[in-house]
């Protein structure tokens, strides 16, 4: 049947497309040389001419089926035509000309694709350009004079009082910040069929040592389900029925008591790591197709701990670099991406989950344990979603660290348009000063709402289909018995009130 039903396809597509196609195109290296060409349209036709005539598992056709679906989200990641990417430009730096753009494309600053014959352009190429280029942000400061990130300030002077409360109690867990959230999420009206459930995951925080007293205080369903404690995504589960013409609502409230941490270490206090724990060869594995100890990775990873025995001081010296070398910039969707840290080294820049895993990866190659964290920041300036890690360091414990937070700027450099990179000399490099320099080494806010102690883990309950995120989880997932609903067919929103 099989044979026939391929004589058949084979036929059609003779007939409709003007070539033959042999058994040979449907090979997964063929399929997979025609996808990074950016020959979707034909890859497509591929794929589903491959699950019609061959004997294929169902974990293949799920698989082919969802390369498909990659190729959909990477069209609507890159969005954007030559001319109105040119016109974006000219927005942040109104003399720029056709020659700018083409070396900055070159560069890798501007990130554009082939696309079934035309060129494409990531949405948020053109203000990712002046984030990436020294010399292009130069060009943006020139239209757009510099002011401190209200961030920026906010950490310095958050960091100063967490030290000094930390020092003078001599305790880990200092200055609670009382916080309400209100998260939603609305699916559009109609994208789910009138009469159907709606099954939708929201991210919901996890049972940590920073946090005390959390309470859930109301929901918009009043079946719920949390996921138990162990899950490394940690959600709050509700259905609803879709009505015709209206949006699905969910939405969920809690409060919590939330504490800064900080680890008060000297390098010398790490002592000698078992390895032959689970621990340490769990978090030092690799982990395809994220964490891999790539000939590029180790050679990088090795000139920069090269004499040095120290598992924090090496934890510092990756963290150095990552902060020197890769600009935050906006990002494509994970899913997408096939090798995270790698993407991030060829093109010079990172948001913060990418430099996370970057620093995952070189850490774990160096014998330090480290895994992923991730969930919301909820500074009162600046409430987003975030990523970052913890490392492990015998005789200490599992460490936050922040590669994208970075090193903390004292605030008359902010004043003064700090360089992106600073280095500790001088009468600078007491343990006072290094504490507050390297402060998200061994420290984290209290306005971090944690969701997640590691990536690509199941939900619960199980999604049917595939999710919209396959890495991180913070905005949520939706479903219903037709399908997944990708980013866009709904929205999500979190609400922050310090009490």
């Amino acid at each position: 049947m099989k044979n026939l039903l391929f004589i058949i396809a084979m036929s059609i597509i003779v007939s409709g497309c003007g070539h033959s196609l042999s058994k040979a195109d449907l090979s997964d290296s063929n399929i997979e040389s025609t996808i990074a060409a950016g020959n979707f349209a034909e890859a497509e036709k591929l794929i589903k001419m491959k699950i019609a005539t061959e004997d294929l598992t169902p974990t293949q056709i799920w698989d082919l089926n969802f390369k498909i679906e990659v190729m959909d989200r990477i069209r609507k990641d890159f969005s954007r035509d030559d001319s109105t990417i040119f016109a974006q430009l000219q927005k942040y730096y109104p003399q720029v000309t056709r020659e700018d753009m083409a070396k900055w494309e070159e560069a890798k600053i501007l990130e554009g694709m082939m696309i079934d014959g035309e060129k494409r352009y990531f949405r948020n190429a053109a203000r990712n350009v002046f984030r990436i280029d020294e010399e292009a942000e130069k060009l943006y400061n020139q239209t757009h004079p510099y002011s401190p990130d209200p961030l920026d300030v906010f950490v310095d002077e958050s960091v100063t009082k967490v030290l000094k409360a930390s020092r003078r109690s001599g305790k880990a867990l200092v200055e609670p910040e009382r916080i309400k959230i209100r998260y939603s999420i609305s699916v559009k009206p109609d994208e789910v069929p009138a009469g159907e459930m709606v099954r939708v995951w929201m991210p919901y925080l996890q049972n940590e040592d920073m946090y005390k007293n959390i309470k859930l205080l109301a929901t918009s369903q009043p079946d719920y389900i949390i996921s138990p404690e162990g899950y490394a995504h940690k959600s709050i589960y509700m259905e609803k029925v879709a009505e015709a013409g209206k949006r699905t609502e969910f939405w969920y409230e809690m409060s919590y008591t939330a504490y800064h941490k900080f680890n008060d270490f000297d390098p010398e206090d790490v002592k000698p790591y078992d390895t032959k724990s689970e621990l340490y060869k769990t978090f030092t594995a690799e982990r395809a197709p994220h964490i891999v100890f790539s000939d590029r990775i180790k050679n990088i990873t090795d000139s920069l701990v090269k004499g040095e025995t120290n598992p924090y001081l090496k934890s510092v010296k990756i963290f150095d670099w990552i902060c020197d070398h890769f600009p935050w910039a906006s990002a494509r969707e994970y899913s997408t991406l096939e090798n995270i840290p790698e993407y991030v080294i060829t093109n010079d820049h990172g948001d913060c989950g990418q430099v996370g895993l970057l620093f995952i990866t070189m850490a774990r190659y160096a014998g330090i344990p480290a895994k992923w964290e991730s969930g919301w920041m909820l500074h009162p300036m600046e409430i987003n979603l975030h990523d970052w890690v913890r490392v492990y360091y015998e005789g200490i414990g599992w460490v936050g660290v922040d590669p994208s937070f970075g090193r903390v700027i004292l605030k008359d450099e902010l004043e003064h348009n700090a360089p992106r990179g600073r280095v500790i000399t001088g009468a600078e490099k007491s343990k006072a000063d290094s504490d507050y320099f390297h402060y998200y080494t061994h420290g984290m806010d209290a306005w971090r709402f944690i969701v997640n102690t590691d990536y690509s883990q199941p939900l619960y309950p199980a999604k049917t289909y595939p999710r919209s995120e396959t890495v991180d989880f913070q905005r949520g997932e939706v479903e219903w018995r037709g399908g997944n609903l990708y980013f866009g067919r709904w929205n999500y929103d979190m609400e922050l009130e310090v009490l």
